[in-house]
């Protein structure tokens, strides 16, 4: 029998009969919607009462060879559509490329004479676009070192040396860019991060991208301390026509939400959960202790889950990476999104979150529409920067 969350929580789903034979003895409330529009609609909502009737849940959850094969598929899947979407990559990073033009002015006329001049200026570059001291100061001496060891002879030359410096950084550290979504289903995905990085957003674009390559997603709103936070949510939920469990009432316990949001996922054959959490400081312990609870809930229904992605606001820069430390070492990072790139000229944070930390970047936001979360390519990003 499932046992009773304190809140109550109401599951909205797109097919009645199933809900009905799926509830259980915990107090749901089920709310009917056609099947929505892809654009933002409002529903008329039918309420029905309480259900009695229980369904045990597995105590174990047996991992199917189709299963893996599904979610390795999905993420190539993924990973395909990033090489062909590089132009949203390229214009995404405009104001990056603007701040590094310069270089392409210091090494249309370097001769070696001018070496020393050319590097420092190059150095500063890098540096106003947040590539980090230490990694800038790492490039520009390997490209000092070669220079003078004549292995680059031209300024064509140093600037590949350049892009193959930051290339083989990011593929390095960071090489498993690939969406990886485990061997159970359902998959979960936990999405944290600071007040107004983009979390929610973030989600909704997910979701959207994955439910356009077949998969079946479930919503969960976890984020129960923001009042429109589940608003948000479901207007999401809505334009990509995906299901979403949330509570019925304020302050309800995020851990809570999110198990039962699992259960019914594993239940009803959804292939991938996606799980809104609260924004919160780094600095806040009780906050992150939330956190830990939030994933031994999940990890009590789907052993190994939940894979967890920190959202990251590229506007602060190199001013992430605490961040980014404080929230690896509390629950433990999969992989990186980092958003509001388009807006902003640091760029180079990208490089220096994957050097610090060694977690790769799953995802970049290079816009504001629904395609503009995009898989990142770290071969695109180099090119994108470095034109």
């Amino acid at each position: 029998m499932l046992s009773t969350p304190s809140p109550s929580l109401h599951l909205t789903q797109f097919s009645l009969p199933r809900a009905i034979e799926m509830a259980s003895s915990t107090q749901f409330s089920l709310t009917f919607k056609p099947s929505p529009s892809p654009l933002f609609s409002n529903f008329p909502r039918t309420r029905f009462g309480p259900f009695t009737t229980a369904r045990p849940i597995a105590s174990r959850f047996k991992v199917l060879s189709s299963q893996t094969g599904f979610f390795t598929r999905l993420g190539r899947l993924i990973k395909e559509k990033a090489k062909s979407d590089v132009e949203k990559i390229f214009s995404g990073f405009s104001k990056t490329r603007d701040n590094l033009a310069v270089i392409d002015e210091l090494l249309l006329y370097w001769n070696l004479a001018d070496t020393d001049r050319v590097l420092d200026e190059l150095e500063e570059a890098l540096l106003v676009s947040d590539f980090g001291p230490r990694i800038t100061i790492k490039i520009v001496e390997r490209l000092r070192e070669d220079i003078l060891n004549g292995k680059l002879k031209s300024g064509s030359e140093i600037k590949d040396a350049l892009k193959r410096s930051v290339l083989d950084l990011l593929t390095t550290k960071g090489s498993n860019t690939e969406l990886r979504l485990g061997f159970r289903k359902p998959a979960v995905i936990m999405i944290v991060g600071v007040n107004g990085g983009g979390k929610t957003t973030s989600l909704g674009k997910l979701a959207y991208r994955l439910k356009n390559e077949g998969a079946k997603i479930l919503m969960a709103a976890g984020d129960t301390f923001r009042a429109a936070a589940s608003d948000q949510l479901e207007i999401w939920a809505e334009r990509t026509g995906c299901e979403i469990v949330v509570a019925e009432k304020e302050n309800a316990k995020a851990s809570s939400v999110l198990s039962q949001a699992v259960k019914r996922g594993k239940e009803q054959g959804f292939d991938v959960v996606l799980c809104d959490t609260s924004g919160r400081l780094h600095t806040n312990y009780s906050l992150m202790e939330e956190l830990i609870a939030c994933k031994k809930a999940v990890e009590k229904v789907v052993r190994g889950a939940p894979n967890i992605l920190l959202v990251l606001d590229g506007n602060t820069g190199l001013n992430m990476l605490p961040q980014a430390r404080e929230f690896n070492e509390v629950v433990g990072i999969t992989g990186f999104i980092l958003t509001k790139l388009d807006g902003s000229a640091r760029g180079g944070c990208v490089v220096s979150v994957v050097d610090e930390l060694g977690i790769p970047v799953k995802f970049v936001g290079v816009g504001e529409g629904v395609e503009d979360l995009q898989p990142f390519d770290a071969e695109a990003f180099v090119n994108a920067i470095f034109s």
